[in-house]
């Protein structure tokens, strides 16, 4: 049965079509435009078209350099591959005439010392120290040969070893970190520094050897990260030892080598194992790669690591770093260990203790940080899944098997700056970074306030070592003075606007300290 329409319906419903008409009447403009759909999808076309093998390689590497160079101080501003002339084979001068260094494009100083100035404004102890002993020259007379990453940051360690009255030598202690910018700005400021980013095997060596086989110049202190330094001076020139005071190693590879020379008698000048001290255990291995595990990763590839399974070989402080920052994105994290004691701190935190075989072929990412080598072996690579990304927060580049990818068989494709892809026959894909050495500062950066605790700790041991009166250290590796790791973190609590406690007589008689400290132990472990 129909229900009749109500009188008045027909003209109700005809102005409520004019209304409605009114009230949408923008998609009259939508719909009257389709050719615009049209031309866009033959602009895809045309997009999507795909270049030559060649072209895309060009393409890629062109976009991704780019975007690395404009982001990442570490990736240099004479990172250009337009120039591709050796900085060995150029003649260069800088301001004051002297050609006394070697460094990729002496005209990039000026960007350099923007770098530095930056540097400075987040290194306020260093900079204080720098103040306090400017007027006492303590370094007067030294002259410091060094190998360290050249940085922003190392470049304000070196200037202060200048403002205290050293002589400097500084070449690289890795091939990949060097910012060109800073070297320039150093070599402008007078300083003899031998380094560029991307240097050949060859360069590395010959770079050393021209800050330490120098005519009417001979070092007395040495400042090393990894020992390569110390090594090139026992193999090459022994007897430039009876001149040096003291050696200050700062990485544990470097350390290891020392303990390696006392143990087997051979280490003839006392050395200060900087490594192992609280400021820089702490500090540098555990907060520093807390931040800039992430850094690196995330500019080489752009990886999404919420649900990514990640496995990190060593559970020491850098590795505790890693998976700190890991866990908290949302990572699933396995750990490698062979200490039953950093196991169990892997198990308290959270982690699963596992053999790299047991997991190798569902992880993601593989991390190594133990300082040991051959931890990731072909055996490994061959039963990754595809596209797994590789990569070392070791100082040395002997933990991942990198030698062993280069076979016929395996074909290697440079993605962008710093990332390889190594293709497998079958067409599987392993993406390695920085080609197994120090992802961090090799494809990034690290924070400078950070730094500014190891550098202030550095540049104090040299300064202990070279006017400790004869017979205090002995040919021997020592660490740092427990006071001495107390000062260095007291300057630089300022920053934070801290305030320490201070004990009252009878509490520091009840506790059996000096009021003004150390406040702990020898023995003690933070």
């Amino acid at each position: 049965m129909s229900v009749p329409e109500p009188a008045g319906g027909e003209e109700a419903k005809q102005a409520k079509e004019a209304e409605d008409a009114e009230k949408f009447s923008f998609m009259a403009t939508v719909t009257k435009a389709p050719k615009k759909q049209i031309q866009f999808a033959d602009d895809m076309q045309e997009f999507t078209k795909f270049p030559t093998k060649t072209g895309r390689r060009s393409l890629s590497r062109s976009i991704s350099q780019s975007s690395t160079d404009s982001y990442s101080s570490a990736a240099s501003y004479t990172d250009s591959s337009d120039d591709e002339v050796s900085p060995r084979e150029k003649q260069q001068t800088n301001s004051k005439g002297s050609s006394n260094f070697c460094v990729k494009n002496i005209k990039q100083a000026e960007f350099g010392r923007r770098e530095i100035e930056i540097a400075e404004q987040d290194m306020s102890a260093l900079i204080s120290l720098r103040k306090r002993a400017q007027g006492e020259k303590p370094l007067a007379g030294a002259k410091i040969v060094g190998c360290t990453h050249i940085t922003a940051q190392t470049a304000v360690l070196i200037e202060t070893l200048c403002a205290l009255g050293a002589q400097c030598r500084w070449s690289a202690c890795n091939i990949y970190s060097t910012q060109n910018e800073v070297a320039a700005a150093l070599a402008e400021a007078g300083v003899a520094v031998f380094a560029w980013k991307g240097e050949s095997e060859d360069d590395f060596w010959w770079c050393i050897d021209r800050c330490v086989n120098v005519d009417g110049w001979q070092a007395n202190m040495i400042l090393d990260d990894g020992g390569d330094l110390t090594h090139w001076v026992y193999k090459k020139y022994p007897n430039i030892f009876k001149k040096i005071r003291g050696i200050v190693e700062e990485s544990v590879t470097g350390v290891h080598r020392l303990y390696q020379l006392s143990k087997a008698g051979k280490l003839c000048v006392p050395a200060m194992n900087v490594n192992d001290s609280v400021t820089k255990q702490k500090f540098d291995n555990l907060y520093c790669c807390r931040e800039s595990i992430l850094d690196g990763l995330k500019r080489t590839t752009d990886v999404m690591f919420g649900g990514k399974q990640v496995v990190v070989c060593g559970y020491g402080e850098v590795g505790k770093g890693c998976c700190a920052a890991l866990k908290a994105l949302g990572a699933i994290v396995y750990v490698t260990e062979i200490d039953p004691i950093c196991a169990l701190q892997a198990c308290m935190d959270g982690f699963r203790v596992v053999k790299l075989s047991e997991v190798i072929r569902q992880v993601d990412v593989v991390i190594t940080c133990t300082g040991n080598k051959n931890v990731v072996t072909r055996e490994h690579l061959d039963r990754m899944k595809n596209s797994c990304i590789v990569c070392n927060m070791g100082h040395s580049n002997t933990e991942i098997d990198v030698t062993s990818l280069r076979t016929p068989e395996l074909t290697w494709e440079r993605v962008r700056s710093q990332v390889d892809h190594v293709i497998w026959p079958d067409g599987k894909r392993v993406v390695l970074l920085a080609e197994g050495r120090l992802l961090n500062l090799s494809c990034s950066t690290v924070p400078t306030f950070v730094l500014s605790i190891t550098a202030t700790t550095q540049a104090l041991a040299l300064i202990e070592l070279y006017n400790a009166p004869e017979g205090r250290y002995k040919q021997d590796v020592y660490l740092l003075p427990k006071k001495m790791d107390e000062y260095v973190a007291s300057l630089h609590l300022p920053s934070f606007d801290a305030h320490l406690t201070e004990l009252t007589d009878d509490q520091a008689k009840y506790l059996g300290l000096n009021k003004n400290g150390p406040f702990k132990p020898n023995y003690y472990r933070y």
